[in-house]
């Protein structure tokens, strides 16, 4: 292969492994945002689009930046059809915690992982609330952000497991210089 071919084949896996992570936070976006319910509504819908965030911030920070999260948060804010700006908001602040405490989160295994999981879904729903509580001028029912909270950190396993998959089959292999 001459050295221009690789060099262009080079970068254009590189531009595909970067844009990896932000479509992970699109298409978790539209997933979270599809209007099917198994439970007719009664439980809401998780925060998938936190869980890519997560991970990326997590494991390849140089692909998820705070640009590509203020978009994943917009297009939630979008496609959720609340006040503008609540999830980008939230999610921002909490991409602001990881990045701060990464070593702390990054070093988590097992049971743990998921606790710090948990503790970035509280700070994106507390946030979340705090804002709808300002925006609004009063204080909004607690219970659904709490349920919120508590589907986000149940699908966080199943998610995490997906994001995992397309790290090690798609970016990993694509970063790779041969």
């Amino acid at each position: 292969m001459e050295s221009s071919d690789r060099m262009g084949f080079l970068m254009s896996g590189r531009l595909l492994s970067a844009l990896v992570p932000v479509s992970c936070g699109f298409l978790a976006v539209l997933f979270s945002n599809l209007p099917l319910s198994l439970t007719n509504g009664l439980v809401p819908a998780p925060l998938l689009a936190l869980i890519p965030i997560y991970f990326w911030s997590l494991m390849r920070p140089d692909l998820m930046t705070p640009a590509a999260v203020f978009g994943i948060g917009l297009f939630q804010d979008i496609m959720a059809g609340g006040p503008p700006g609540i999830w980008t908001l939230s999610f921002v602040v909490t991409y602001a915690v990881i990045e701060r405490q990464r070593e702390a989160f990054a070093g988590l295994s097992g049971f743990g992982a998921v606790l710090g999981f948990a503790t970035a879904a509280l700070v994106a729903s507390a946030c979340t609330y705090a804002t709808v509580a300002l925006y609004y001028w009063h204080m909004p029912p607690i219970a659904p952000i709490v349920a919120e909270l508590v589907v986000t950190v149940l699908f966080y396993i199943p998610g995490v497991f997906v994001v995992g998959v397309v790290h090690r089959r798609l970016v990993g292999p694509l970063r790779s210089d041969f």
